[in-house]
């Protein structure tokens, strides 16, 4: 069926645009009358060749997005109002579709949460559980103003973590790429300037000129090297055993260990405790937290506690064991399990830890920054002082 462009106004006279799927316009006018919406314009949308990468939706997205619909549906507007209304508001091509795809299929009779829960890419297993529990609650405008605030928190505290991790990153990239250019560019012209001096060269600027040339011989090894690294590297991680191994590295990293196990209680806390807030039964809440961990060895922990609690135990002993989760932690927990208010108890270590990894980030930038310029320094500095050492030879013996 082709797809056609509209524009139009609402009873109220706010202002809608969108895109919809009708087999000619005369059906969409139909369609769009039904839905109160009085067409000023159609147009036929062209075909055009896309490429997307991912699901073509940020995360903030996501998250404005279940902020307008909770105001929306707390000042009491009819859902499919709502829906309507932030279909055609969304910036992403790709939300404003799915929400077009969501507000038909409650017309259709489905619920919310099933009509979301229909584009698993976009609204993950806790996303439609907690609109599902506001719904069979009758609070659904309660559970998605909590869902926004989990939302934004959690994309704050994804943004830290990259934005500490990227910082080093480019500054090794970038020394990687000066080293480079200086062993394939720089280095070369000094050695044939040394050729035709004759005499035995420091041993320093031997290991520089053999770098250079192996650099320049077998540059095609090297590219292929690297390649087969990282692909066998993604590969590695796919299998089970591989992703608890790496984040288990990753967890031990000093400065960068602290921050992934910081951010790691974070986001279980956050997520185990809006669940728990909003009606969600623990051993689903603990399914959707150990899916949602971001990290294997969280993942398995939180598997460990279904188990552990299905067999009538508490969830503190599984945790104690990974190494990830302080004493600190696990007692808060235990407490909160003993006095009925753990879903409280995990929003306050929440809040502490999203703290701490402010802390961590300045702490890694702090660090990595000096260790990062010196090692450039070293790099560098070698690399020309084994180059002037024969000159400096030549001018001694003059």
């Amino acid at each position: 069926m082709p797809e056609f462009e509209y524009k139009g106004k609402t009873l109220a006279g706010s202002q809608v645009t969108g895109t919809l799927k009708a087999k000619n316009q005369q059906d969409l006018e139909k369609v769009l009358r039904q839905n109160r919406i009085l067409v000023t314009s159609i147009r036929k949308k062209s075909a055009d060749i896309q490429i997307k990468f991912g699901t073509g939706v940020k995360k903030q997205d996501i998250s404005r997005f279940t902020r307008q619909f909770a105001t929306m549906i707390g000042a009491g507007l009819p859902m499919i109002q709502c829906l309507e209304i932030l279909a055609a508001q969304v910036d992403s091509v790709e939300l404003r579709k799915i929400l077009i795809k969501v507000k038909e299929a409650v017309q259709g009779g489905a619920t919310l949460a099933d009509a979301l829960g229909r584009h698993p890419k976009i609204f993950d297993q806790l996303y439609v559980n907690m609109v599902e529990a506001g719904e069979m609650g009758g609070a659904l405008d309660v559970i998605l103003v909590r869902l926004a605030v989990y939302r934004e928190k959690a994309d704050a505290l994804i943004r830290k973590v990259r934005g500490a991790m990227m910082y080093p990153i480019v500054i090794s990239i970038v020394a990687t790429i000066v080293t480079v250019a200086m062993l394939a560019f720089v280095v070369p012209v000094f050695a044939k300037m040394f050729a035709g001096l004759g005499s035995e060269l420091p041993a320093p600027t031997q290991i520089v000129l053999s770098i250079s040339g192996f650099l320049q011989s077998q540059v095609l090894l090297i590219i292929g090297t690297v390649i087969a690294l990282v692909v066998g590297y993604k590969f590695y991680v796919k299998t089970p055993d591989g992703r608890l191994n790496a984040d288990r590295v990753f967890l031990n990293f000093p400065v960068l260990g602290t921050l992934l196990r910081k951010s790691a209680i974070s986001r279980f806390s956050r997520t185990l405790s809006t669940l728990l807030s909003s009606g969600v039964s623990i051993l689903e809440a603990l399914e959707i937290t150990a899916k949602t961990a971001g990290n294997r060895v969280v993942h398995d922990a939180i598997q460990k506690s279904v188990i552990s609690i299905a067999e009538g135990e508490t969830i503190t002993a599984p945790l104690k064991e990974t190494g990830v989760f302080p004493p600190m932690v696990t007692q808060m927990i235990s407490v909160g399990e003993k006095t009925g208010g753990l879903d409280e108890m995990l929003s306050k270590i929440a809040d502490f830890y999203d703290e701490e990894v402010d802390g961590a980030v300045t702490a890694l930038t702090s660090i990595i920054e000096p260790i990062v310029v010196v090692l450039m320094g070293v790099i560098i500095g070698g690399i020309l002082i084994a180059m002037y050492l024969p000159m400096f030879d030549i001018i001694g013996k003059i």
